[in-house]
């Protein structure tokens, strides 16, 4: 179960990172396309960044990880809410619905 814990936090953390920082392009995009800031999107992409760092961190150090990835699963849920709100296809749903159900895996996991 530990280890599928650490693949589920490694998945999470590298997934933010390829979207975050080598696919920003993309964000900026879809911020623009659901009408939101400049400045949110800056909010969010720091936010996602650093839940994933502490993520990692949680490897080592278990007490970080229930805020870690309740506060990830919010942030996921929200993008499924903007997902549905522009009415995208499946396929751009699925991304953010596997991070939420990884990371509320991981938060139920350190209740």
């Amino acid at each position: 179960m530990e280890n599928i814990l650490i693949l589920s936090q490694i998945i999470i953390s590298i997934s933010i990172l390829i979207v975050w920082v080598f696919r920003y392009d993309n964000i900026v995009i879809e911020f623009e396309q659901y009408g939101l800031s400049s400045l949110l999107r800056n909010i969010v992409g720091a936010s996602k960044i650093s839940l994933a760092t502490i993520l990692v961190i949680g490897i080592w150090h278990h007490e970080y990880l229930f805020f870690a990835s309740t506060a990830m699963a919010f942030l996921m849920l929200c993008a499924q809410f903007f997902h549905f709100r522009a009415k995208n296809n499946w396929r751009k749903f699925m991304p953010s619905l596997s991070l939420l159900i990884l990371s509320l895996f991981i938060a139920s996991s350190y209740y």
